[in-house]
């Protein structure tokens, strides 16, 4: 891999901004998140019984929802030269339900950044939001990440 190509934690300014593009969230998705993970919640699988609930109608699972935040973010624009080594944790609320038929995107920020003691990586917060076609916020948290340098010292030439 050539050094020089990519996106890099030197790279990455707070307050950087990107957006995806967006994903309409289908009742396959839902139902296709329920087998997987087995959770066939009332609510994301009975129609009749969520019209009388505050929904009035079925709500994506909130993990579906988080599924995609992650999957969008790899679809924004120059992901695949981001030089990003790991996911560290997160934190992450539920804001607003995903409905069947909403249009969802990711905009994530970069809230901070810092060197590790391990020479040649750095840890990248981002402010990262899913946000529907009506510009409500659904879900929100941080996400904390870790990148490669561009330059690495070693530590004995500190």
């Amino acid at each position: 891999m050539d050094m020089s190509d990519g996106i890099y934690f030197e790279d990455l300014e707070i307050g950087r901004e990107e957006v995806s593009p967006g994903r309409t969230v289908t009742e396959a998705d839902i139902v296709n998140f329920a087998g997987l993970s087995g959770d066939f919640n009332i609510l994301h699988t009975d129609a009749d019984f969520v019209r009388q609930t505050p929904f009035g109608q079925r709500i994506a699972h909130g993990l579906l929802g988080l599924s995609f935040a992650t999957g969008l973010a790899a679809r924004n624009p120059g992901a695949s030269q981001h030089r990003l080594v790991a996911f560290l944790g997160m934190t992450w609320d539920f804001r607003h339900p995903v409905f069947i038929g909403d249009t969802i995107h990711v905009a994530k920020t970069i809230s901070s950044k810092r060197a590790t003691s391990k020479p040649g990586l750095g840890v990248v917060v981002h402010d990262a939001k899913v946000v529907n076609q009506h510009g409500q916020v659904c879900q929100e948290g941080q996400w904390t990440t870790m990148y490669l340098m561009r330059h690495v010292t070693p530590p004995d030439a500190e």
